[in-house]
Formats: structure tokens, C-alpha cells, sequence
């Protein structure tokens, strides 16, 4: 669970949002925000109305981040450190309702919603839902594993590694198996799927890029001053949520911009807003 703080907004992207934005797409975006005081889950609607904080109940001390809606949007995963551990808890989509799933953290769902993939002590793990079964998905001396997403036709799961002092992108089998380097330039990491499945939307050190999942057509996306990190598409793929700061301290801003590139449209401002999820 990785937070950022500081000052400022970076002024190529205001100047950028003053002449045009990216038209409004439909649905809902959940994030973690530091505007109330602690991080805490919140949600707004795509274009940009309706902002209001979902998680509740946690202590002053305790932190809620790392939100990840289910399939059928009814439910959102999300990392908590309530009860003085990192676990992944899930709640129902209006914030009612929180439960503790297993230790561990950055948690996403499985296309199906009947198991999920996260972090623990550095490795990749799925667990059925159901009955609780896991099942470790990287080697047992990959301990510095982070960021997994499943593919949306349930049979991939991608995930980042850092290893000497550098990361990269892997994809490996949901049901187990080798894992394959994806991309290892730049820092690469928090990849995350297409709705097509055909690209990989990923960050760099400064910037978001897609690529293929064989490792061809490594594009960047977004391109303007600043730092821009946790990409998400839209449900149709159309448009791409995600976090802009002037420097890694922060603080960051939601936008969104075309998948293709565009111009990006700022969602909110205010506090620390990272993390976002869109269903």
C-alpha cells in the first residue's frame, strides 16, 4: 500500500482541461481519498457529480484503500489496515456491509466474481471465495511481487516484479504455471487489462502506456508534465481513469482521458485522490 502527498497540480494539464476534456462516459468510479483526514473509499460519477465518501466505521488510525469493484458492480474489494493489519476486506456497493477476506493486499477480482487474486508477503495468491482455497501463482522466491489483474476472459493473470533493483511486467496462467516477461524498461508495473483483453495499460516511472500481451505495441498514452499513475479503462474501453500529480509526492487528481490519447478531463480536486476503479 503505497500513499503519496504534496502540493500543486500540474499547470500543462489545467491549461489542457481549460480548452477541451474528454467527453463524459456513463457508470460510477471509486478511489481512496485523504480528504476527510484518513484515507477512506470514495465514489463519484463518471462525469464528475456526485462525490461521496462509501467506507465507514474505521478508526481515525485506520486506512482504507485500493478499491476494486466486482463483476456485477455490486460489491468492491478494497485494502484496509482496520484491526491494526493490512487485509483485504470487501463491502457492498454502498458502503454497508464490510467483511474481512484474508491477509494480504492490492486485491482484484476474477471475471466470474467467484475468486480473487492479491498480495501477500510479496507473492501473487488466488483464493476461492467459497470455500477459502489458495493458491500461490509466483515462485516461491519471487518475493517482490505487486499490482496482479486478471485477464478478462478469466485464463491470465498479470502482475509486476521487482528484481535487482528494477521492475517488470509478467503475465502467468490463472490456474498456475511459468510466468512470461511481458515488458522490463521504465519501471513498468500496476498493469491492468483492457475490457477486450487485447492491451495492457500500465505505469512507468512518470507515465501511463499500453501494450499487448506478448509484449508488442508498447505505446504511450499520456505524455504531459507531471506524474501520472494507476490507469484504469473505462467499462466500454473507450477512456482511461487515472491519477495525475506534479511530482511521485503528490497530491493527485483523478482524470480521464481517451484510451487512444486526447486531451484529459479533470474528475476532482481537493486532497490526495488515488486509486481508481470504474464499473
Amino acid at each position: 500500500m503505497t500513499m503519496h502527498t504534496g502540493v500543486g497540480v500540474a499547470a500543462v494539464l489545467a491549461v489542457c482541461c481549460a480548452v477541451a476534456g474528454a467527453e463524459p462516459s456513463a457508470g460510477s468510479i471509486v478511489f481512496s481519498s485523504d480528504r476527510s483526514g484518513s484515507w477512506r473509499i470514495w465514489t463519484i460519477s463518471a462525469d464528475g457529480s456526485g462525490m461521496k465518501p462509501l467506507s465507514k466505521d474505521a478508526a481515525d488510525d485506520e486506512h482504507d484503500v485500493d478499491p476494486a469493484f466486482s463483476p456485477d458492480g455490486r460489491s468492491v474489494l478494497f485494502t484496509s489496515t482496520r484491526g491494526g493489519a493490512t487485509a483485504v476486506w470487501r463491502m457492498r456497493r454502498d458502503g454497508t456491509h464490510p467483511e474481512r477476506i484474508a491477509e494480504g493486499d492490492q486485491a482484484e477480482w476474477a471475471p466470474d466474481g467467484t475468486k480473487i487474486v492479491f498480495r501477500r508477503n510479496g507473492r501473487i495468491v488466488t483464493r476461492v471465495l467459497a470455500t477459502g482455497k489458495e493458491t500461490r501463482l509466483t515462485p516461491e522466491a519471487w518475493d517482490q511481487c505487486s499490482g496482479p489483474a486478471w485477464s478478462p476472459d478469466g485464463k491470465t493473470i498479470a502482475f509486476a516484479r521487482r528484481a535487482g533493483g528494477a521492475n517488470a511486467i509478467f503475465t502467468v496462467p490463472a490456474g498456475g504455471g511459468a510466468p512470461a516477461k511481458v515488458y522490463d524498461e521504465k519501471g513498468a508495473c500496476e498493469p491492468h487489462w483492457a475490457p477486450d483483453g487485447a492491451r495492457i495499460l500500465y505505469e512507468t516511472e512518470t507515465h501511463l502506456c499500453t501494450i499487448r500481451p506478448d509484449g508488442t505495441k508498447n505505446r504511450l498514452l499520456t505524455y504531459f508534465g507531471g506524474v501520472q499513475r494507476y490507469g484504469r479503462h473505462s467499462p466500454d474501453g473507450s477512456q482511461v481513469v487515472f491519477c495525475q500529480a506534479p511530482s511521485p509526492r503528490g497530491p493527485w487528481e483523478l482524470y480521464v482521458i481517451g484510451a487512444r490519447s486526447g486531451t484529459p478531463r479533470r474528475l476532482t480536486e481537493g486532497g490526495s485522490d488515488m486509486y481508481p476503479d470504474w464499473k
